[in-house]
This record gives C-alpha cells, structure tokens and sequence, in this order.
C-alpha cells in the first residue's frame, strides 16, 4: 500500500514539474501575455481538468519552481543543529542548498526576469515572499529565544533583512548576465547586512 501511496505522490510531482516546465517555455517563446491556460494544456499533453487540480492559474504555475525552492529553504533551516544561532542557521541553510542542488539553472534567472515585468506574477511572488517572511520569523524565533517584544522585533528584521540579501543577490547575479556564482554574490550580500546580527 505505501509503495502504491509512494508513486501516486511521484506522479503527482512530476505531473506539477511538467506544467511548471511547458508554462515557463511558453512564457519565454511568447510571453506571459501570450499564453492561455489552453496553450499549457496542449504543450503538457494534459486536460484542463488536470492543470485546475494542480494549478489555479498559469501565474501559479509559473511559480511552481520557486516556491519549492522556499520550502526547501525552510526545511534546510529548521534541520540545522539546535545550537545555531538563527542567523548562523539563515546562512547555513542557503550554503547547503546551494552545494547541495548547485548552482541555480537557468529556469531560475528567466523565471526572477518574467517576475520582475509582469505585476500578476510579481504580486504572486510578494505574497510567497510575506509567507516565508512569516515562517523564518517563527524559526528565528524558536532559536534564539524571542517572547519579549524587542526580541520579537529583532527577528523580524533579520528575516526581512535575510530576504532582501538574497532578493538584490538574485537580481545583481541576473543583471551581470551570471557571470559570477550566484552562491558568491549571496554570500557577499549576507555579509553586507549580518554585521548587527553577529
């Protein structure tokens, strides 16, 4: 039964890599504007039916890669040792995942440019970046003891200041066509803004 219950998941998962995958070709050969849902379901050999149980449109689609790449992110946090202070376990966290998925794909840069042109995509990503805000908030928190307000307030800067790190990193690395590692550009950045946090 698990092992019914362990491809089903599988499945599934690819099913939503694949939509993801025709949606962002699409959106690069003709832009966001250009592509229907119709448009996706032909390139992914899915029916309509099919991408409304995945996706509720092609914007979450589009962002599909993304927020995977969050969730990890905040997996990777909460797994670091206990003993971690929560900026050391911020910066451990993006280190690992950088080393352990490499550098990002191209996927990543294309997909931050679309965002960055299109308001439907870029208030989708704002909301994903409040969730995860929200979400660092609580690790943060958990590590480092917070309950008293300016604890609270500290680890609300960090997490923000932590996201806007590797927001500018994205886009430096984006607008230098990635000729640098990306992985370089963030681990500047956090250096950039760590000095209260030390």
């Amino acid at each position: 039964m698990e092992t019914t219950a362990g491809l089903r998941e599988r499945k599934k998962a690819e099913t939503r890599q694949a939509i993801h995958k025709a949606t962002l070709r699409l959106a690069v050969e003709r832009g966001l504007d250009h592509v229907t849902v119709d448009d996706i379901v032909e390139a992914a050999n899915i029916s309509r039916r099919t991408f409304s149980n995945y996706f509720g449109s092609k914007e979450d689609a589009l962002l599909y890669g993304e927020e995977q790449r969050i969730r990890s992110l905040v997996r990777a946090i909460r797994e670091r040792p206990a003993g971690e202070s929560g900026w050391r376990a911020l910066r451990g966290a993006v280190r690992d995942e950088l080393e352990g998925v490499g550098e990002p794909e191209r996927e990543w840069a294309v997909r931050t440019s679309l965002t960055r042109r299109h308001p439907a995509l870029l208030a989708r990503q704002l909301a994903n970046h409040a969730a995860l805000e929200r979400e660092l908030v609580q690790a943060i928190s958990d590590r480092d003891g917070a309950g008293e307000p300016a604890a609270d307030l500290r680890c609300r800067i960090m997490a923000a200041a932590f996201l806007a790190a590797l927001r500018i990193a994205t886009h430096v690395w984006i607008e230098e066509q990635e000729a640098r590692p990306l992985s370089q550009i963030m681990e500047q950045a956090l250096d950039e803004v760590a000095r209260p946090f030390r």
